[in-house]
Order: structure tokens, then sequence, then C-alpha cells
């Protein structure tokens, strides 16, 4: 198990049903099994994902409140990657619970 803890990761490629983009910031906290993250910036006034370690993946339900869109949600399962020993990439398949759609973010760790 990967630990998220204290990592502050960036939007490098977004689906086209996505929302957040390369001005999205996310900042994680891990306690043991549960994960949690708030994320801003482009589209997205304030976002926050709350999930736990099921196995070798992440899963997460998330909320965000969108630049005059009102607020949205949905879930996602996650495959976490190492890119170098320091750094990780989350590979993310969402599905929208609010609206139509799913697809998959990449977030790179900075």
């Amino acid at each position: 198990m990967i630990n998220l803890d204290g990592r502050t990761l960036v939007v490098s490629s977004t689906a086209e049903t996505g929302i957040v983009g390369s001005g999205t910031v996310l900042r994680f906290i891990q306690r043991e099994r549960r994960i949690a993250a708030r994320y801003s910036g482009g589209r997205v006034v304030r976002g926050w994902l709350v999930g736990e370690w099921i196995g070798d993946a992440v899963t997460f339900r998330y909320a965000q409140r969108e630049e005059g869109a009102g607020i949205h949600a949905g879930r996602s399962s996650c495959d976490l990657l190492r890119l170098t020993r320091d750094r990780l990439r989350i590979i993310e398949h969402f599905r929208w619970s609010t609206r139509v759609g799913a697809g998959t973010n990449v977030f790179d760790e900075v």
C-alpha cells in the first residue's frame, strides 16, 4: 500500500467529460486505509475526495463546487503507479452520479 499522506498532485490529463484540468491541484491526507484530498483550480472552486484502499486499488467518492455550475459528484477507482522512487501517478477512472459521463483522469505528483 502506497502512502498518499502529505502528497500534492496536479492533473496532467483529463477526459472529455472531466472538469478538472491543468490548473487543478490535489492535496492528500491518509490515515491507515482511509484517504481524503482537497482540490481546487481551473473550473473547480473546491472539491473533496474521500476514499479507502480496497485490495490493490483506491476507491473514492468525490464532490465538487464548480464555477457557475453548482455542485456535482461521482465515484472513482484509481490505479497508483510509481513514476520514480519519489513521484507517483494516479490514474482515476470516474463516473459522474449528478450528470451523464465517465472517463479517465491522470494526476502526477509535483
